[in-house]
């Protein structure tokens, strides 16, 4: 991507979609709109680049409703994407940050959980855009590649110099298992490396409790080499508040 637009501005786009789903996994639900807000800014830029050649310096004012006229009247060969759909999006994840608290109802309904499932909703799917139109790539190899890089990592796990520690001794293996899968992505990982993360006892019963996640659940795919989560698995994952503080794994 940064061979196609300002290598700062990928930077900041980068660094703004980490936190963003970082502090989502974690629950810090208004700070994934904010920086979802900042993701906005430095995708914005990241258009103008393609469309004109040029963008404005960062931390300058955008107005961003001009912007997205501008970029609906470019030649239609820049394609749909960059001049209706990924504005169009952005200005949703805009729209959340800026007025969206001035506009919640007195209903006792928190739409905080709501907002920021959104947020990061938008987030993924721009970045996969942007991975697909600038590296001429399918859209599943898109995802992929977001997922690979960014999209899914585990604040609960620690990497030191190539070993994934949980950082939530209370989990049980099942879970133990998934939180790293989940973390390992696309990539997958073999049985001596599961192994090698696993608490100490839980490695006796290590072959059963990945066959259960196999065979028994669907969170896991099983190659013959190497095991890999499944969607099931991530929304198991995601569902449960695994990714979270050791406090956050819900019984």
């Amino acid at each position: 991507m940064a061979a196609s637009a300002d290598a700062k501005v990928v930077d900041e786009l980068l660094a703004a979609y980490a936190e963003a789903k970082e502090n989502y996994f974690l629950g810090g639900l208004r700070l994934s709109a904010v920086e979802g807000g900042r993701f906005c800014e430095a995708a914005f830029r990241i258009l103008q680049h393609r469309a004109f050649g040029a963008f404005d310096p960062l931390g300058a004012p955008l107005d961003t409703e001009r912007l997205i006229r501008q970029l609906a009247g470019r030649p239609a060969a820049l394609g749909d994407s960059i001049r209706i759909h990924i504005p169009r999006a952005l200005r949703v994840v805009y729209d959340i940050r800026n007025k969206r608290d001035a506009a919640h109802l007195a209903d006792g309904i928190d739409p905080n959980v709501q907002d920021a499932t959104l947020v990061v909703g938008i987030i993924d799917w721009v970045l996969a855009e942007f991975v697909r139109l600038f590296h001429n790539v399918s859209a599943d190899e898109a995802q992929h590649t977001v997922e690979d890089l960014v999209t899914r990592k585990a604040p609960i796990i620690q990497d030191f110099d190539g070993f994934l520690k949980v950082l939530n001794p209370r989990l049980r293996a099942t879970e133990h298992c998934l939180v790293l899968l989940y973390q390992v992505g696309s990539e997958g990982a073999i049985y001596a490396d599961l192994e090698k993360w696993a608490k100490p006892s839980m490695r006796a019963n290590l072959r059963r409790t990945l066959k259960r996640l196999v065979d028994d659940h669907a969170f896991v795919h099983f190659d013959g080499t190497a095991y890999r989560i499944t969607r099931t698995g991530q929304h198991e994952v995601e569902k449960k508040c695994l990714t979270g503080s050791a406090g956050s794994a819900k019984r």
